[in-house]
Parts: C-alpha cells; structure tokens; sequence
C-alpha cells in the first residue's frame, strides 16, 4: 500500500541527499506509513473513526453520506487534499469513486465559500515512484515512473527529476516530461556554474510514492513535504500538494484582501484578469510566490516559475496544493533565513527593479475626463497657485482621437504640445496611457500603427492564422504581439513618431492583461482543449477567454494559452527599451499587469479602485505585497477611481498616498474633480502639508530605491521583515516601515481624530518633533486630528531630508537636514545615494555619490565613501539629533564651535553647517 506521510525531523526519510556530495543513500525500502496515525494504532483509529462518524450521523442530520471505507476515515478533514477540484460540479459519491477517490459529504456552507472537500485522496493513492536518481555537477537527476494512470488526458508516465543545490540558500527542483520538450516561461533566470558548499538545507526523498522532504537545518523545521497528497503531471493539469510548518503565508498574487491569506479552505487564482479590486477575484497579475514565517522567526520563500493558469489550494492542515494546467513544475526554494533575505534571494532570480528617475518618486496627478488638455493645464495652473508640490501630470485616454493609440484629439486637446513644453520649463512632467488594443476599422491607408502591424504580421492571429479581433475602447481591435522582437521595433516607430509632436515624459501602460471587452473575439472562440481545457482553475468568469482573448491565439513565441499571464510584462519591456532609445533617460513606466521580474521594466498601480474607505485600507497589503512580489514601485489611486470621494476620505487618503511608493491622485470621468486645490482651505492646506513632508524625504526614499535597484531591499516594508520574532507584527496590514526606520501610521476609518497603531519594542521618536516614546511592542492611541499623519523614527537610524520644493527639481537644490534618532546606546546610522537623478546606469558607471553617517560616543561622521560632482551642488544645512539626553555645553563641527539651540524633548538643532555633501565632516557635542 502507498501512502503519505508528513516528515519530521526525528524520522528517517526514504532518500537522504548529504549535503556534501556523496550519493543519495536509501534508507530501508523506500516506502512511508501513514503520515495521520501510527502503525501500531491504525486498528484502533478505524474503530474509533467508525464510532465518531455514527455519532456525526446522528446529529449532522445523515451529511456524511454512505459509510466510508477505513482508510478514508482516519484522514483528519484539515488534511484532505481535494480529489474533485472542479467547480461548478456537484462532487457525488459515484464522480468521486470513479476517481479512485475517498468520500465524505460535509454539511453545505454558505454561498461562495469553500469549506472541507468531499471527495479526497485516500493514503493508497496511485503516484509516481522515484525509479532512480543520479549525482551531477550541481545536484541531481532522477527518473519518477506513473504505473497507474491517473484521471486527466494524457498523464505522462515518465518524469525528469532536476534538482540544483545553486546556492546556499537557494534550492532549485524542476520536474518536466521525460520524454517530450514542454512549454517554460521564456524568463532570463541566473545560471550557476558550481554547487552550493554549505547549504542550510536538508533535502530528502521518498522513493514510493516520491515526495520531495525539504527542512531548515538549523532548527529542523519540515519547510515542504510534498508526500501528503499524490504528485499528478499531466499534459493539461499538473499537481503538487505540500504540508507547511505554520499558517502564516503572504504573497500569491495579485488579490485584494489582507497581507496575510486566510488558510481556511482558501483558493487562489492566477490569471490575468481586467476586474475592479473585488474579494476572491483573479486581479490583473500573477504571481505564483509565497514568504512563510516559520516559528521563531525565520522565514522561507517558494516560487513556481510557470506562467499558465493556475490556482493555489490553501487548507488549514496547513498545507498548498498548486494546480496548474500548463508548462512545468519549476521551483525555486529561498532559505532567507529572515524575510527580506527570501525577497533579495527572489530578485536575485527573477531580477532586481530599474533605478526610478528621482522625478517618478514625486506627486502625480491624473483624471479621465479632463476633457481637453486646456482643463488639464487649468489644473496644473492651480497646483502652482496654491504651491501644491507636483511633479507629473498625466492624460487618460481622453486625449486621444477616437481612443485610438498615437493620435490626438485635434480639438480638444491642441494646446497639449504647449502644456508639455510648460511642463517642462516648470521642472515638471508628462505622462500618457496606451493600450495594447490597436483599433482594426480605419480605412486603409489613414492608420500607420494598424496598416503597418498588419504587413508586418505583428498582431496575435487566431487559429485560422488571420489577426484576433476583438474590441476595446476604439471598437474593434487587434492586439500587439509583443513576443515577437519585431513588435518591439514597431513599438518604438510609433512612440518615435508621436513623441516629435507631444514630447511625453513617461507612459502609462493599461488593460494589458490583455483585456477585451468580448470573450475571445469577434467570432468567439474555436472548439478545442486550449480554450476549453480538461480542467479550468477557479477563474472569474469560468473560462479562461472572460473579457480576453481566445487561449489558443498564436503568438510569435508560443499560444496564448501559455503566455497570457506574461503580456503585460512583454509590453512593460518593449515600451520601457522605446522609453530609453526615444529619450536617453531612465524610464518612467506604469504597468497594470505584472508577472515576475516586471519590476526591473515598471512599476504598478493597484487598479480601478472606489472611492471608498475600504478601498483605502485594502491598498496597504496592495502595495506591501508587490513590495514581496519586487516591484517596489507601487501605489493606488489616491482617493479612489470610481465613484464619488469626500474631503475628509480624500484627505486621509491624501496622506497615506503622499507615502506610496509611487504616489498619484486620479479618478474617473463624470465624477467631481479631487484634486488638492478643490477642496477647502483646511483639506487643502493639509494635503499641501503631508506632500511637503513626503517630498523633504525623498533623499531617504530615493537611497530606498537605490538599495532596491542594487540587492533587491523593499521600500515600503512590513513590520514583520523588521521583527520577524515578534509574532504581534505578522498579522499586521494597517501600518507599514518605509525602509527600516520610518514607521507610517495612517488614519483609515471616518469620523475620528485618534488612531491606534503597534510600536515594536524599543524607542521611536515623533518624526516632526522628535518627542520620544518607549514601547515594550504594543498597541499604542495616538492623536490624529485631521491635518495630521503619525510619523515615527526607529531608534538607531539616521535620515537624510532636504527642505521640500514643489517639484524634484527644486528640492533638490535645497539643502540637507540630516535627522538623527539616537539608540539607547547613544549610536545610529544612515546613508545616503546621490546622483544626477535620471541618466542611465549611474551607479554601474560610477557615477553617483554614496555617503554614510555614523553617530557614536556623542560624535556625528559623515564619510563620502564614493564621489562625484553632483554631490558638490548640494549642502548640508542643519543636523537635528533626537534623544540627547542632556544639554550640551558646546558642539564642534570639525573642531570649530558652532552654535546650538537645545529643547525640552531632547532634541538637539544645529543649523547653517554649509558643508558640502561631498565633504566628510565630524560633529561632536560636549
């Protein structure tokens, strides 16, 4: 009999694999006893499962069906792993049965919501055996046979197992077809030349059935054991279950909902989807990577390097299943061990994010249905007049003609070329959406994007080899094929030749998922198992064409049944390349759908959101998720999209957003206007206020970025990644750390003018005034009246602020206010990345400054530890030092006395230091 076990650290595992190289060496015969109860228990479990189930009977009314066979009941219910995963069936006992599976009718639930599943996998359920397994140069190979044929069409028998110990800390396990060459996400991942010498890794295998046993070596943890439900690859459904060692699991995206996933019998779908936010919809990208916090601590990371349809089982054993109908099983395994190590380990794979341009980090402002670019001019206009920092304004599809790419609405929107060129005698910028959507009806000869990406065969084709046509917002369109490097070129022809006429900036790339206003196309879509597969994860919709194209449109690379889940981030790496040949500068780009390694072409906003106070809550587990996902350039629609805003909604949101990574007010058209400057004077002045703040911190923000671009840091940051071994902050998503040291508070629920935030353990100092408070971790009520946002500095940290501007430009000609939050131990550091802001590479050329800053035995140290000659055009001007705890009788700046003021609250000010940044200075207080 074959059965499942769940592995632990004192038990012997069927395969070890030494860390040091030797051969796998089997241990006994290769075959498991129930994971669920001992062997010399197993009688009594049967009679005492029979017994309960009697009981059951009695008072569930008759919902568990006919008896059970033994071996059924003995599996616990939050260790069925479902065997009849289809929806819209009603699973009977005859379906499962013919499954060869175990079941067991449960009580119904709610509408909607999933619960225990009825038909599930026996402990005996056929699986693959592993046949063989063989050393190589970075790991091993195995053979895993099929005897049993399992429920899908065309199961593959015989399966190639790659395993590579690629670093330390990174483990990477592949299982393909044997045989046969199967479709692999075309993604440029690192390749090693050497096998890992220390990992902290422990892997093992059963032998029958296979199961992969993977454990933390440090504390023996059991971090995947993949024997707890049978491993099924066939052509078109490929499945692998794992236990996990705690229920703490982030990531899975894109969804709207807490940062943390409910384990409750919760099913995650990943398929690219134009929808508005909703609970329990496929969003607009896919994600298929998980963050684990383990007990004590440590952190682990799971990524299934696959781009077809997917879903991913989660149940409160706990325990995954990923079901995927498509492509390989190809996973890549981070040890961390805390969190933000599994995230730098993920981006060491998948690729580290562009560098922004300093400008992406400021104010933007946007709205569909501006109407004409003399309104949209209108409103920049009163953003200066009331000084209202802003750095970009953006244009939805309104300026175009007919909604059609690279055109202009000749009348209303003449005066667009003259707003760009004020824009930009302004210090400011221009941004503009496109869409992938290229209208298909304009008489021949009158469209250059459609005449000329039709010669070229550039559009996705259906199966008959003519363009897909479906419609979009100018009516009936193909659809780009930006798999095909041809696209590419055509891209940047049609940028270059509207950029001679509106000089945009940056650009804004939309319904790129892709999203269609038909199902399939015009003609709906061909019969056949691509865009009717033997099994469809849970999409909204039911069918993989809702509101896109046909699955079995062709594409340059592959259908579009493989690379649907990718045409976002092809579109994302065309548009930004044309970005840099048109303007020579580091690209600006938004995307809205996202796959991994997107980050290193754009950045994302969070979608069609509402007006509501929700909708603004839900944004920070949003934007902490892409933060995991490495795309750190991330943020909503401040003050919602759809729907109607109010000042008070607004102007919370406004202060929340003016902390988004990527930070941008817009909304929809035939809605009231919710820019800054039309609310009243106090809305007005408080929005003015939080911009001022963000924009005196982005010296802080823009080094963020660079330690993003250069290891793979997240910006905006969950408590946990800080204090991952206080399981009060695991759960937390109302609150978020820009970086290590700026804890941001913000106020999400209406009529209230106190909110209660955590504080780790520790000393934090109010950011505006550097009052100090003492927190043993614990929720803390803090005064938020409506014109304040709560700020905190963590003890230790050093940040560098500038006087603000109303643009990136003008602050960064202002000078530096170094601010130091002092530890207990009287030490801090901070540091700070310097360039020009916006050319390519500055940082691979040299060209930048890098400076640290180092507070210990009551002396401050500047050391330019990497120079250049933009650091020369900036000066530090005043160092305010938090938690002195007494006043000092004289302060030095490099051995000259300098003048002082000392406050109550411990807070020490030293002012018109003059020091150039790229000068090394000390200042020692006495």
């Amino acid at each position: 009999m074959k059965s499942y076990q769940k592995l632990t650290a004192a038990q012997p595992a069927a395969c070890r694999v030494e860390e040091e190289g030797a051969a796998p060496v089997p241990s006994g015969h290769g075959k498991l006893a129930p994971w669920w109860v001992g062997s010399g228990l197993l009688v009594a479990a049967v009679l005492l499962s029979t017994i309960t189930v009697w009981v059951l009977r009695q008072v569930s009314g008759g919902w568990l069906g006919p008896t059970a066979p033994p071996k059924c009941l003995v599996v616990p219910e939050s260790r069925r792993f479902d065997c009849y995963p289809e929806r819209r069936v009603v699973v009977t006992q005859e379906l499962c049965e013919s499954r060869g599976c175990c079941f067991i009718q449960s009580p119904p639930l709610a509408e909607g919501k999933q619960g225990v599943p009825w038909c599930f996998y026996p402990p005996d359920f056929p699986s693959y055996t592993l046949e063989s397994l063989n050393q190589t140069a970075l790991g091993m190979v195995g053979l895993l046979v099929r005897r049993e044929k399992a429920y899908y069409p065309r199961d593959i028998g015989k399966l190639r197992l790659d395993v590579e110990f690629e670093t330390d800390t990174r483990l990477h396990i592949k299982i393909t077809d044997a045989a046969n060459p199967r479709y692999e996400v075309p993604l440029d991942v690192p390749r090693v030349t050497k096998r890992a010498e220390n990992p902290i890794y422990s892997l093992n295998f059963s032998w029958d059935p296979f199961g992969v046993l993977l454990q933390r070596k440090a504390t023996g943890t059991v971090l995947l054991n993949t024997t707890v439900a049978p491993l099924i690859f066939a052509d078109q459904f490929l499945q692998i279950s794992t236990s996990l060692p705690s229920k703490f699991l982030y990531g899975l995206g894109e969804h709207r909902g807490s940062l943390l996933h409910s384990l409750d019998w919760n099913t995650l779908t990943l398929w690219a989807r134009d929808v508005s936010p909703t609970e329990s919809f496929n969003l607009y990208g896919a994600h298929p990577f998980y963050l684990l916090m383990e007990e004590g601590g440590n952190a682990h990371g799971v990524f299934l390097l696959n781009s077809n349809a997917m879903e991913v089982a989660l149940q409160p054993a706990p325990g995954l299943t990923w079901r995927t109908i498509g492509g390989v099983l190809d996973f890549y395994i981070f040890l961390g061990p805390d969190p933000n190590m599994v995230i730098q380990q993920y981006q060491q794979v998948i690729g580290f994010p562009a560098m922004p341009p300093i400008w992406a980090l400021g104010f933007h402002l946007c709205r569909w249905g501006y109407g004409s670019s003399n309104e949209t001019w209108q409103t920049v206009r009163a953003m200066r007049n009331y000084q209202v920092p802003q750095d970009g304004q953006w244009n939805d599809i309104d300026y175009m003609d007919g909604y059609r790419d690279f055109t202009l609405d000749s009348q209303k929107f003449a005066s667009l070329p003259s707003l760009v060129e004020d824009l930009h005698k302004h210090g400011q910028h221009y941004v503009m959406i496109l869409d992938p959507g290229i209208s298909s009806t304009s008489p021949h000869g009158s469209y250059w994007p459609f005449d000329e990406g039709l010669r070229r065969g550039l559009f996705l084709n259906t199966t008959q080899g003519q363009p897909l046509i479906g419609q979009v917002w100018p009516g009936f369109t193909a659809f780009a094929d930006f798999s095909n490097p041809d696209t590419h070129q055509w891209w940047l022809e049609n940028l270059q030749h509207f950029h001679a006429h509106v000089p945009f900036d940056g650009l804004w790339i939309d319904m790129n998922e892709p999203s269609n206003f038909m199902d399939g196309s015009e003609d709906g879509c061909p019969p056949g198992e691509l865009d009717n597969p033997p099994y469809t994860p849970a999409v909204l919709g039911d069918s993989l064409s809702a509101k896109t194209v046909c699955a079995s449109a062709k594409q340059k690379v592959s259908v579009h049944y493989n690379l649907h889940n990718l045409y976002g981030l092809m579109e994302a790496k065309a548009t930004a390349s044309a970005l840099i040949r048109i303007r020579g500068k580091r690209p600006f780009l938004i995307s809205r759908s996202t796959f991994p390694s997107q980050g290193r072409y754009s950045g994302h906003w969070l979608g069609d959101n509402r007006s509501q106070w929700k909708d603004m809550a839900y944004s920070i587990p949003g934007l902490l998720s892409f933060s995991l996902f490495g795309i750190p350039l991330v943020g909503a629609d401040i003050c919602g999209f759809s729907g109607s805003t109010s000042e008070e909604l607004c102007t919370r949101w406004m202060q929340l957003g003016a902390f988004y990574p990527f930070s941008r007010n817009h909304n929809t058209q035939n809605e009231k206007a919710q820019d800054p400057t039309v609310f009243s004077p106090t809305a007005r002045t408080a929005m003015r206020d939080v911009l001022l703040t963000r924009y005196s911190l982005l010296p802080f923000l823009y080094t963020l970025f660079h330690r993003a671009h250069l290891q793979g840091d997240t910006v905006a940051r969950p408590l946990f990644f800080e204090f991952p071994r206080d399981e009060a902050t695991w759960e937390l998503d109302r609150q978020f750390l820009w970086g290590q040291s700026l804890l941001v508070t913000p106020v999400l629920e209406p009529g209230v003018d106190s909110v209660t935030g955590y504080v780790p353990q520790g000393t934090w100092y109010d950011f505006y005034t550097g009052s100090s408070v003492n927190s043993s971790g614990e929720m803390l009520k803090m005064s938020a009246p409506l014109e304040h946002l709560n700020l905190h500095i963590r003890e230790g940290s050093i940040l560098p602020t500038q006087k603000p501007g109303t643009t990136t430009e003008a602050t960064r000609g202002n000078p530096l206010r170094l601010i130091v939050a002092l530890s207990s131990h009287a030490t801090a550091w901070g540091d700070i990345f310097w360039d020009d802001g916006e050319s390519l590479d500055t940082f691979e050329k040299g060209n930048y400054s890098y400076v640290v800053f180092n507070v210990t035995q009551n002396i401050f140290t500047s050391t330019v530890l990497h120079a250049s000659t933009e650091a020369t055009k900036v000066a530090v001007g005043t160092l305010s030092i938090f938690g002195v705890q007494k006043p000092p009788s004289k302060v030095l700046l490099n051995g000259q006395e300098k003048p002082f003021s000392y406050l109550d609250n411990q807070v020490l000010n030293v002012s018109d230091l003059g020091v150039s940044l790229s000068q090394g200075f000390s200042l020692q207080w006495l």
